[in-house]
């Protein structure tokens, strides 16, 4: 296949059932059509997926964090998905277990239409977009809401991330001087002496991996990016947080969660009241670059790595 053509085709795949897959030559994805919508698999051309698969459903339904409800019970199924913020059960966890709508969307673009959710009267779309000569993804998410009132939420992209594997978040801020210049907002299940977490002067590194309790954290990531390495290569997402805006959860844009099977980097948009009938957007970039393994170099060489695929 020629690296200038993006190949997009309905799969059936022996997991997770009718799939649309998409390549460009150097990344390759895989969207479930049977439920979700789930970004299932995304890796560089031939490699291994990056993405977590709960194909054994290790992550249980049940309990303050996954609850059953009318339709059926929610399923983390792994990979990328859309929810919104700030998190309320049963609101985040509605069963999108139906089937969903797809279709080519231009050059090298689809659009993942899932029913509306009934109860919570919003409608979500992802469209992924390759580009045609990079390993380069614009992903842009959609929530509209169908309601007859205004309601208010924040878009929330959660990438699911697969074991064993190093994440890097920037943490530096704006020179303020005497004044603060960053947030580092914890949740209650933390252990502050986590030996999965790192500090440097420029970043914090999570490894993924066993550990005491799960571990989340949010910042308000000014430099609008997040990388996680496995396999050899390395995941990039990018985002335009808004300096000064209104983002749940303490006013973070960034989240990562990891527990002994998963991480999560989960990018927010603003918090804002949505009209009836009108739809809000947040867009990622994502970049897979193959042989980068953040696992293989020091901690303070990380962001340094990093630059040439970050600097805007």
């Amino acid at each position: 296949m020629s690296l200038s053509n993006v190949s997009i085709q309905e799969v059936q795949h022996d997991k997770w059932g009718r799939c649309v897959s998409l390549s460009n030559g150097r990344a390759e994805l895989l969207a479930t059509l049977d439920f979700g919508p789930r970004i299932i698999h995304l890796s560089s051309q031939g490699g291994v997926n990056l993405f977590f698969e709960d194909d054994n459903q290790e992550i249980q339904q049940g309990g303050d964090a996954f609850v059953p409800v009318g339709g059926g019970s929610w399923n983390i199924y792994g990979g990328h998905r859309l929810w919104t913020s700030p998190e309320r059960i049963p609101r985040a966890t509605y069963p999108d277990n139906d089937p969903v709508d797809w279709e080519k969307s231009g050059e090298g673009a689809i659009v993942l239409r899932p029913k509306e959710e009934r109860w919570n009267q919003v409608r979500k779309e992802i469209e992924l977009r390759l580009d045609i000569s990079s390993p380069a993804i614009r992903v842009v998410h959609r929530v509209t809401n169908t309601g007859a009132w205004p309601i208010s939420f924040a878009p929330w992209a959660l990438s699911v991330m697969g074991a064993g594997g190093r994440a890097v978040v920037p943490m530096t801020g704006a020179d303020n001087g005497l004044l603060p210049n960053r947030r580092f907002i914890m949740w209650p299940y933390n252990r502050l002496n986590d030996s999965r977490i790192s500090f440097t002067e420029s970043e914090l590194i999570v490894d993924q991996g066993e550990g005491p309790t799960p571990y989340k954290f949010g910042s308000d990531n000014e430099a609008g990016w997040a990388a996680y390495s496995n396999h050899g290569d390395t995941f990039i997402k990018s985002y335009k947080p808004v300096a000064g805006g209104n983002y749940p959860d303490f006013g973070v844009s960034f989240e990562l969660y990891t527990n002994s099977l998963m991480l999560e980097l989960e990018t927010l948009g603003e918090l804002q009241e949505v009209d009836s009938g009108a739809t809000v957007e947040h867009t990622e970039t994502w970049q897979v670059v193959q042989g980068l393994d953040l696992r293989a170099i020091g901690l303070e060489d990380a962001v340094s790595k990093l630059q040439p695929y970050v600097t805007r």
